[in-house]
């Protein structure tokens, strides 16, 4: 064996990419080969989703808070934030226009209903009959809460004297916030082996082929989304949408693997400073852009409800659709990066539509959890675009050479 080829071995197995995707085959063979095995592994999912949960809070804090009173700026702070919302709400709203599109053109819910199994959506759809509280929703939203805090106490460190000193200290307590977070990351291997195990396990391959035209058609057009629209904007400002997914692959691994965009965050904020993008856009836009700039589920949330009124063969006029869209124009704003949001969302909505029977949700719910990846997976691209159209225009991106290639 030759010096070169013993010196790649160590380096694969030191890249954590190479343990994800590993554990993301090891989870898909353990589910479909012992299903019990499989559905037992859950709980090792959870766990890696609920430690890095503990640290999301505190990152979005110290990102806001470090954008904001980094700037000492407070009318750059209201510009940044007003195009950040004004981009939000152009993109995610085309983003469910697309759902809509595809969902009438390719019309996924003209399929056989055999074989497809609808007990397991009880819980959920006793949960959808209940009216949405947004105060609740507010209440327990620990994402939203830390926004809305950070947000607050950026804007009065500009008014402070000591403003440069305590701003030094939160920078080192980031760091340290990044560095631990960092050793934690060696667990998402873990966790993508623990989430893959569990759906496999649970709801198997067989039973999906019924719906699988409806998970094809919601991967495509979400992939249609990424290359074309969110590559279109990239392209705008001269980066290519292949060189980001190459340079996020490991990221991108991590939230295929969880089935949420969550645990990919604090990554995500480190590197798109690394390739340019300024530290106070990335604080303000990444963090608000988690709540409010979800497109995946934007494209999941109106395609299902046309699927549910194609498979119900329930005639929606244009009038209806436009009011579907305006809905969910709200609803999906309050969808966070959390496995299973989007449903929860999908169910609220499904409440103040009335025409199409509750019971549908069945149908969805047993392909929910693989339609997560892809929902998730769209979230954090459209996030990762979103600051680097925004740093680029707000002409407080650092051009770096190859930085694409940094890893």
């Amino acid at each position: 064996m030759s010096v070169r080829s013993t010196a790649f071995i160590p380096a694969v197995f030191k890249n954590l990419t190479f343990w994800v995707l590993i554990a993301i085959i090891s989870g898909v063979l353990v589910g479909h080969f012992t299903p019990e095995t499989g559905k037992g592994m859950k709980v090792v999912g959870d766990i890696f989703i609920s430690i890095v949960k503990v640290f999301i809070a505190p990152i979005i804090f110290l990102t806001i808070v470090l954008g904001i009173g980094g700037m000492g700026d407070l009318r750059k702070v209201g510009r940044i934030g007003l195009k950040a919302l004004l981009y939000f709400e152009v993109v995610t709203t085309f983003a469910l226009g697309i759902g809509v599109a595809a969902a009438i053109i390719i019309r996924p819910g003209h399929i056989s209903r055999a074989g497809l199994d609808i007990n397991d959506a009880s819980d959920y759809t006793s949960k959808a009959q209940q009216a949405f509280d947004w105060w609740e929703f507010f209440k327990t939203n620990i994402t939203l809460q830390a926004l809305i805090l950070a947000i607050i106490v950026g804007i009065a460190l500009n008014y402070f004297s000591q403003r440069e000193r305590i701003v030094a200290t939160l920078y080192k307590i980031s760091g340290f916030v990044f560095k631990l977070l960092k050793l934690i990351m060696w667990l998402a291997p873990v966790g993508a082996f623990g989430g893959m195990a569990y759906t496999v396990g649970k709801f198997g391959l067989q039973s999906l082929l019924p719906l699988g035209k409806l998970m094809l058609t919601m991967y495509l057009t979400m992939a249609i989304f990424i290359f074309l629209i969110l590559g279109a904007i990239l392209r705008f400002y001269k980066i290519r949408i292949m060189d980001l997914i190459r340079y996020l692959k490991p990221e991108l691994l991590i939230v295929l693997g969880t089935s949420s965009s969550e645990p990919a965050l604090p990554n995500l904020i480190h590197k798109l400073e690394r390739m340019g993008c300024s530290k106070p856009v990335v604080g303000l836009v990444v963090p608000t852009g988690y709540s409010f700039n979800l497109d995946g589920t934007s494209i999941y949330l109106s395609m299902s409800v046309i699927f549910l009124a194609q498979l119900y063969d329930v005639h929606l006029s244009f009038t209806q659709i436009l009011t579907i869209v305006g809905l969910l124009m709200i609803t999906s704003k309050g969808a966070a990066g959390v496995t299973g949001s989007g449903f929860v969302i999908l169910a609220s909505t499904m409440t103040a539509i009335h025409s199409i029977p509750m019971e549908g949700l069945g149908f969805i719910i047993g392909i929910d959890k693989f339609m997560s990846e892809a929902r998730a997976v769209t979230n954090f691209m459209g996030n990762a675009v979103a600051t680097i159209a925004i740093s680029k225009n707000e002409g407080d991106f650092v051009d770096r050479e190859h930085s694409l290639n940094i890893e």
